[in-house]
């Protein structure tokens, strides 16, 4: 993998995608709550800011937002996640939100038997408007420097025109010989609407074409690009490391362009407890993570984006898959032991656990 070089580039990651603001009720639910405690997420955007604020990389985002209070309210969460918020698109806010606006969703943790409950409201939002010639990736790419650019499925499934967008990106990052990864983060609630399964398939498999590194979980492979899991039934009680292998090993003859195929390890024994892991493949060689068993969960919202952070620093930086994988995992596992969909963990911490340390307090 020829990554760029530090000095040739102004960020060492960029991400494209949606920011909402997340409005958390805690320890509550949704619909009986009268507290809501404010966060910024998105599922691209996330990788970008672990990226820069647990491992210490430049990081950008490139998104779109309404230039009213809320959208300056994200700007300023974006801003004290560190990440430059230079390339966002600001849109003229019509006073009403008729024409545009900007994304909420509203996130309950779930606990125990009860699983975490997600309502989007981000139809019609600024980003989701966004057409092909809108952004001067040519500027950003060939003038600025990017050493690693993220998208990932969230973003493509927004509307007809973004899938676009992300195919425009990941072609001109490719021009500059810029690494590209892309997250498929399947979303049954995002896609129904516009086609449902067969179309995520057609969009993700035409980007499938243009990326380095594919990221995903079973179900992400099996809905966004049609490859099964040998041994994997329907509610994932069992993880079939095997079955895992075999469907990677197909994809990567259906797409000789990857560099590099990760996937996360999830059986969910319940909201709060889950037993998590991660396999990549890098070179014809499989690498497995640490296993963690029981581990134990605050809030689910962001681990797998996190563990792309963590496994984009390995594979950056560290130019070592097997500790790539492990800081991934790491990095996910502490990611989800705090609330908001956004790490907040650090690089000590990460390598703390890689390492096999335990929870003792630090005094």
């Amino acid at each position: 993998m020829q990554i760029k070089s530090e000095a040739d580039c102004r960020y060492d990651i960029l991400s494209l995608g949606e920011v909402m603001l997340r409005l958390d009720p805690g320890e509550g639910r949704i619909h009986t709550t009268r507290e809501l405690r404010v966060w910024e997420g998105g599922g691209e955007y996330n990788v970008a800011r672990g990226l820069r604020r647990c491992f210490g990389l430049r990081g950008a985002v490139v998104t779109a937002l309404a230039d009213n209070p809320v959208g300056r309210l994200v700007e300023d969460c974006i801003l004290q996640g560190g990440v430059d918020a230079s390339l966002i698109r600001w849109v003229p806010y019509d006073g009403t939100g008729r024409t545009v606006r900007n994304g909420l969703n509203f996130t309950e943790r779930g606990f125990g038997l009860r699983g975490a409950v997600g309502c989007s409201d981000r139809g019609n939002t600024a980003v989701s408007q966004l057409r092909q010639g809108d952004i001067d990736w040519e500027y950003i790419f060939g003038t600025l420097g990017v050493r690693w650019f993220h998208t990932g499925g969230i973003f493509s499934a927004l509307s007809e025109t973004t899938p676009e967008v992300a195919i425009e990106a990941l072609k001109c990052a490719k021009k500059y010989g810029t690494i590209t990864s892309y997250d498929l983060n399947y979303r049954p609630s995002l896609w129904k609407g516009i086609g449902g399964v067969e179309r995520a398939r057609e969009v993700n498999r035409e980007i499938a074409k243009y990326v380095d590194v594919m990221l995903g979980n079973e179900e992400d492979f099996t809905a966004a690009l049609g490859f099964e899991v040998e041994g994997a039934d329907e509610k994932l009680t069992t993880l079939p490391v095997d079955g895992f292998k075999k469907m990677i090993d197909t994809v990567v003859k259906a797409y000789p362009n990857f560099t590099a195929v990760a996937t996360t390890l999830r059986n969910v024994r319940s909201a709060t407890v889950n037993d998590w892991g991660a396999i990549l493949w890098q070179g014809g060689e499989f690498y497995q993570a640490v296993q963690r068993d029981g581990l134990e969960i605050l809030d689910r919202v962001g681990g797998g984006d996190s563990f792309a952070s963590g496994l984009i620093y390995g594979l950056m930086e560290l130019q070592d898959p097997a500790l790539a994988v492990n800081y991934g995992a790491a990095h996910g596992a502490l990611a989800m032991t705090t609330p908001g969909d956004t790490s907040m963990a650090t690089l000590a911490e990460v390598k703390k656990v890689v390492g096999g340390a335990g929870a003792r307090v630090e005094r």
